[in-house]
């Protein structure tokens, strides 16, 4: 796990030259060449400088912590840092892997040690998703990764329609069985949930279209009163990557425009454009607990969840659009292997799906020692669930919850709608 992330970084920066390895400075960024050494210092931090019962070790280049530790240093500072160049970079992530595999081969994966090479294993992936939506928001090209693996189905068309779920109660998070987890998916709690009906797929450019065209960014009536300010500073007219040409609309992908696809997904829009998209089509976005009930639950919530939509399998090429399946997003009828109990279809991969909840603490919530992950964000951020084409298979479980800001439109985020009461 720790050589896949490693292999997959490096492979993500590998055209990154000369401007391009700190980019504007913006907000939903990081710079790319940050990044990458804040990759490898969160690896030698948790693996190499951490010591049950003692205090840290220093790190193996200077002023480390006060370069890459993103609780000490603020966001908008890190294009003005004096970072490493490229090459030292690199040599650095090259030493700190190596010490830590020999670590491992030394000493063996003791309890703590095993938690946290999958801890920076996974925090790698996740940033290797994020450097992905970064070259996507920076027009960067898009990134050159293994050839894709056949699945068939892409062009599958839409997938339409309701499924009804009697409702009930179930277990909603993660229990120890579940392996590693983070802190805020513990730990499994009692969640009764109404009857509802959900979408079996995740609402289309050609649906969202409609709603673009029918005036639904200038109608104030449509958008809570924070989505309403941001439509109106960010001078919003349709989603962020689209424009308009003659009669058609066009998205950008990474560096490059085309029509758009009618039966993928609509991507990049965020939480406000997916509540006022709910509104004018009289639906709803579903909660948290709906969805983990929609995705995960068998016979109305009795007995065991699922670890994934359509089973215990381990996500195969027929099962979901997940990193190494494809460049982008597929059509929403794609991968039916994938389709949970109640036939929902794409609750893994593809897109990200925006719920309605804010995220915030389950029952009994105690921080793990990666005290930054989750408890911050508490509040202010809004959850979303299942991945996108752009998530590795490894991070993905039924019980694991995403967030970001409901004015983030740069990270892969669709949304699916349910039935109003």
């Amino acid at each position: 796990m720790l050589l896949a992330a490693r292999e997959r970084t490096l492979l993500l920066a590998e055209d990154l030259r000369g401007d391009r390895l700190l980019g504007p400075r913006l907000a939903v960024v990081n710079p790319p060449l940050w990044e990458l050494g804040h990759v490898g210092w969160f690896q030698e931090y948790w693996c190499l400088r951490q010591r049950r019962g003692a205090a840290s070790t220093a790190s193996r280049i200077d002023d480390a912590d006060a370069l890459y530790d993103s609780a000490l240093v603020p966001h908008r500072t890190r294009w003005d840092l004096p970072l490493p160049d490229l090459d030292a970079t690199l040599a650095y992530l090259a030493r700190t892997f190596a010490r830590v595999i020999e670590r491992l081969e030394q000493e063996g994966a003791t309890e703590q040690l095993a938690y946290f090479a999958q801890l920076a294993a996974f925090h790698e992936e996740m940033h290797c998703e994020a450097l992905t939506y970064s070259r996507h928001t920076l027009g960067y090209p898009a990134p050159r990764t293994e050839p894709p693996r056949e699945s068939g189905g892409h062009d599958a068309g839409s997938w339409r329609g309701d499924v009804e779920l009697r409702g009930g109660t179930f277990q909603l998070g993660a229990t120890a069985a579940d392996g590693f987890v983070f802190d805020n998916e513990k730990w499994a709690h009692q969640a009764y949930v109404p009857a509802f009906q959900i979408a079996r797929a995740p609402v289309t450019n050609a649906e969202f279209a409609v709603f673009v065209d029918d005036g639904g960014y200038r109608r104030a009536e449509l958008w809570c009163p924070d989505g309403w300010h941001w439509r109106k500073e960010a001078q919003a007219a349709r989603p962020a990557y689209w424009r308009q040409e003659g009669a058609d609309w066009h998205q950008r992908a990474y560096d490059r425009w085309g029509p758009i696809r009618p039966h993928q997904p609509v991507i990049h829009v965020n939480w406000y454009e997916a509540d006022a998209y709910c509104r004018w089509a009289h639906r709803r976005l579903p909660t948290e607990a709906e969805w983990e009930f929609a995705a995960t639950t068998v016979r109305d919530g009795a007995g065991p969840k699922r670890r994934y939509p359509w089973g215990g399998a381990r996500p195969g090429v027929t099962h979901a659009n997940l990193f190494g399946m494809s460049k982008g997003v597929v059509d929403v009828a794609a991968f039916p292997g994938g389709d949970s109990n109640w036939g929902c279809r794409q609750m893994f991969g593809n897109v990200w799906e925006w719920t309605a909840d804010w995220f915030g603490p389950y029952p009994g919530f105690v921080r793990d020692p990666y005290r930054e992950y989750s408890e911050p964000w508490f509040g202010n951020h809004k959850v979303l669930r299942g991945g996108c084409f752009a998530t590795r298979a490894s991070l993905l479980r039924g019980t694991w919850r995403n967030f970001y800001t409901p004015d983030r439109c740069d990270v892969f985020a669709g949304f699916r709608t349910c039935a109003l009461p």
